[in-house]
């Protein structure tokens, strides 16, 4: 709750003792406790960057993003890949930051200088 409710904040919706719903940008997030399924994932080389092979993400507009991961630093968040641009210059120019909730699970926060860029090739 502290993480994804407090420092992310995400609304919360249904929840139990052992569960709870959190809307994380308009999409569900249920966070389990189940403090044996935890572990890293393995990493693939991304524009120089070890990018977490099982994650997902959220895709802000930049002036959200850039709130975010003032946010996030500001609080002391450990990051796996520290906030910055990738791809700059080039067709998918995004800034990026990747860093793990309390049970290891790998989020990447991403947004577009160029949203209509997003799956470009």
């Amino acid at each position: 709750r502290s993480f994804y409710g407090d420092l992310l904040r995400c609304p919360e919706g249904r929840s139990s003792p052992e569960w709870v719903d959190f809307n994380l940008y308009g999409h569900q997030v249920v966070a389990h406790l189940a403090p044996d399924e935890t572990k890293l994932a393995a990493t693939n080389a991304v524009d120089g960057d070890n990018v977490p092979v099982r994650h997902f993400g959220v895709v802000l507009p930049m002036d959200e993003w850039q709130s975010l991961a003032d946010r996030l630093s500001a609080a002391g968040q450990s990051f796996i890949i520290e906030p910055h641009v990738r791809f700059k210059g080039q067709v998918g120019e995004q800034a990026t930051m990747f860093f793990l909730d309390p049970s290891g699970n790998a989020l990447e926060f991403k947004a577009f200088k160029d949203l209509n860029s997003l799956f470009a090739k």
